[in-house]
């Protein structure tokens, strides 16, 4: 009796690898699985993508304010430039065109998307003096409070005087956050 229950066992273990595999029903609720976490992640993903390209105007126009107060210490008037600043920024990449507007005592620069899931942001930089011939330098980037690639406005800076309260480089009224 043992040795036919043995040779039962192994007939039945045969058979069984014979039976392997998936089933439809199986392999349809893994791919319906495999759906339902792509659409949960794609959207995740997609916006993290977004702010590392966001990341670099965020840098560069920061990069760009501190340079153009190194320059404005040494010089008369702020950089007209991004050559002048000698940094090796390029004025365009693949996500956005920079641009720069000097003026005497103040200097905005823009950063322009070139797609629209990415914001527009801009800074600015603006001398202050007293009446003492001290002076001090103030700086500001502003994001775009949507995406887009419309026409990005630039900071307002205004000199003034250091006793002024109001010293700072405000954002444009409407559709801007100063970071």
């Amino acid at each position: 009796m043992k040795a036919e229950l043995q040779a039962k066992f192994l007939q039945h273990l045969n058979q069984k690898k014979k039976d392997e595999g998936f089933t439809l029903i199986e392999l349809l609720v893994v791919i319906i699985i495999i759906g339902i976490l792509a659409a949960i992640a794609l959207p995740t993903f997609l916006n993290q993508t977004a702010k590392a390209k966001q990341s670099e105007a965020k840098t560069t126009i920061s990069s760009v304010n501190t340079a153009q107060t190194a320059y404005r210490t040494q010089n008369s008037s702020f950089a007209t430039a991004f050559t002048t600043l000698g940094l090796g920024l390029p004025t365009a990449t693949n996500n956005y065109s920079y641009s720069v507007q000097p003026g005497n005592d103040t200097v905005t620069v823009t950063a322009q998307a070139g797609d629209t899931s990415l914001k527009g942001y801009s800074g600015g930089s603006a001398r202050f003096t007293d009446s003492n011939s001290q002076s001090a330098i103030a700086s500001a980037i502003c994001e775009a409070n949507t995406p887009g690639t419309g026409t990005v406005s630039a900071p307002t800076p205004t000199s003034g005087t250091l006793n002024d309260p109001n010293l700072a480089v405000p954002c444009p009224a409407t559709g801007y956050t100063k970071l």
